[in-house]
């Protein structure tokens, strides 16, 4: 794969000793590489497997991971709140002294509310070691289908660049057919001119001399053999393995100063014309390279 993109999605869940969760990677476009992750309470580790997952992986985009893991009833500890329970037993024996209420039944201790809690004691190292360690090669597997997803948007978007190109490369060499009509044309606005200000007298050494000079100045031919350049340099980078996102930016803001060149120096409608189109094509190439990572 030649080019990645920077939007996409992956996606990966596990389970462990009683938990379960689901580990989410997404991606869109951004100019540096931008990691952000949220995790469950007591996981602080897993941020950075994020981090290293996305740095080892990309380049350019904002990265957004995220972890959301549940416990189950059934593999949670409870323990009985003894200080609490205590506090309700206290709470009721003057009533119960007093014959205005029952002695409270076990079970009715039980249903109070803070009587039987979860216990959140500290678990095994080792249990909690692997239980990290099993969410986070979810992570790597939410990032390794990011991965793909931005890959194949890049795969989509190669054949879009490359016809783009083509079209520069097109009005390139239009360009260069029509400038070659520049100096005849120029000469002979100039003698015109030259003519109707000063008549019999303005010589055709004089017309030719000032008609040259005007030409000089009208050449495009640096700026077409740049245009030119730029667009076989763009596509050495469409070929390249990497993050060509940036120097493809670049480059296209040297494709917009020729092709500005080209039009301020132009003599011919039919040059500033293709001089138009031809930005306008640029434009929509730089616009599809900001999805390029």
């Amino acid at each position: 794969m030649a080019i990645s993109g920077m939007t996409g999605f992956g996606r990966a869940e596990g389970a462990l000793g009683g938990w379960t969760w689901a580990a989410e990677a997404r991606s869109v476009n951004g100019r540096n590489l931008e990691v952000r992750f949220r995790g469950p309470p007591g996981f602080d580790s897993l941020e950075r497997a994020a981090r290293d997952g996305a740095q080892g992986r990309f380049q350019r985009g904002q990265v957004t991971v995220g972890v959301q893991a549940k416990r189950s009833e059934a593999g949670a500890a409870v323990r009985i709140n003894l200080d609490q329970l205590e506090r309700y037993l206290e709470a009721s024996r003057p009533l119960v002294d007093a014959g205005r209420a029952s002695p409270p039944s076990m079970d009715g201790l039980l249903a109070l509310r803070g009587v039987i809690e979860a216990d959140d004691g500290e678990q095994d190292p080792d249990a909690m070691a692997a239980l990290e360690a099993a969410m986070a090669a979810s992570i790597g597997v939410a990032l390794g289908e990011l991965l793909a997803a931005r890959r194949q948007e890049g795969a989509q978007l190669l054949p879009v660049l490359g016809g783009q190109l083509d079209r520069i490369a097109e009005l390139i060499a239009q360009a260069g057919s029509q400038a070659a009509e520049q100096p005849v044309t120029i000469k002979a606005r100039f003698e015109a001119r030259m003519k109707e200000l000063a008549g019999d007298a303005a010589s055709e050494d004089r017309i030719v001399q000032e008609a040259a000079a005007l030409a000089v100045k009208a050449d495009v031919r640096e700026e077409l053999d740049r245009l030119a350049g730029h667009v076989e340099a763009a596509r050495g980078l469409l070929a390249t393995d990497g993050a060509v996102g940036r120097r493809l930016d670049f480059l296209t803001q040297e494709f917009m100063r020729e092709a500005n060149t080209l039009c301020s120096k132009s003599a011919l409608s039919a040059l500033t014309g293709t001089g138009l189109e031809l930005k306008a094509t640029i434009e929509q190439f730089r616009e599809q390279v900001q999805n390029v990572e």
